[in-house]
């Protein structure tokens, strides 16, 4: 069958199922699945076997052309939340994973020191978008996903970060702060549910192919925000990352795919990071 809104990529049900990875008995809800890095993992997850949920503001409910089940649900409403989950429950009658990868992102100054552009300089609404959707959202689908996991006595939360929560980003203060967040719940969670049988971990994406999110007002902010122009916003890879080459959202997907089976059954209260070796030394 074809999968959801991959043009030219065809694939089977089954043809992938059977693999070292042995997704098959897994129940897994994404997060902001729909698009850019989501929707890769969503699609990566159902080509491997898993039984899939989609998550996101901009669907409408129901089950796609692949089998995955869509949800519209807002991840800041805690009621909304619980619902959707409790849907996904009632469909597949399990959950077994939980892959927190919504997220949202403004560039902003803390302070716009040239005074050309107070619209780009961080203030309450900008900071309260991104952690409500970030933070919040991730935690409120957490708790919800666990209270089923510790009924089961085993699950698996993935949290997506970012390399700039470890590493700051300019211009990204309150983004890399809401990821440096995540990775906090990530260390801390999994020392208070290790003993539960469920494990939490973390990717971070680095530099990647574009996800066709970005829009023109976006750019301008970012360019705004580093000293710089649109057209220079992308570096000389092969000097700043050592891999000589952006990531794809398809290799983000496989780390989580790998992350959501029983091979990486010891690894808990850590983040992988997928940046290609790109690091600020």
């Amino acid at each position: 069958r074809r999968f959801r809104n991959h043009p030219g990529t065809v694939g089977t049900e089954s043809s992938m199922s059977n693999t070292w990875l042995d997704l098959d008995d897994k129940v897994v809800i994404v997060t902001g699945g729909d698009s850019g890095i989501g929707r890769h993992i969503v699609e990566g997850l159902r080509s491997a076997g898993a039984q899939v949920a989609c998550l996101d503001l901009t669907v409408e409910d129901g089950v796609d052309v692949s089998g995955v089940l869509d949800v519209g649900v807002d991840i800041t409403d805690a009621g909304a939340v619980e619902a959707a989950v409790a849907t996904v429950e009632e469909h597949f009658g399990r959950i077994t994973t939980l892959v927190n990868n919504a997220g949202v992102n403004q560039p902003r100054l803390l302070v716009d020191a040239r005074g050309e552009a107070p619209q780009y300089e961080l203030d309450e609404k900008s900071f309260a978008f991104m952690f409500d959707v970030n933070v919040k959202g991730a935690f409120l689908m957490a708790q919800a996903v666990t209270r089923r996991l510790v009924r089961a006595g085993a699950g698996t939360i993935i949290n997506i970060t970012s390399e700039a929560g470890a590493e700051g980003s300019k211009g990204q203060s309150a983004y890399s702060a809401t990821k440096g967040a995540l990775n906090g719940f990530t260390l801390s969670w999994a020392k208070e549910l290790g003993p539960l049988g469920i494990r939490v971990v973390g990717a971070a994406p680095g530099i990647l192919e574009p996800t066709g999110l970005r829009s023109p007002a976006y750019n301008e902010a970012l360019a705004y925000t580093r000293s710089t122009t649109v057209d220079r916003l992308s570096p000389d890879y092969s000097r700043t990352i050592p891999l000589g080459r952006p990531g794809t959202l398809d290799e983000v997907a496989d780390v989580v795919c790998f992350l959501a089976s029983d091979r990486s059954a010891y690894i808990t209260g850590t983040t992988v990071t997928v940046t290609g070796g790109k690091s600020r030394g």
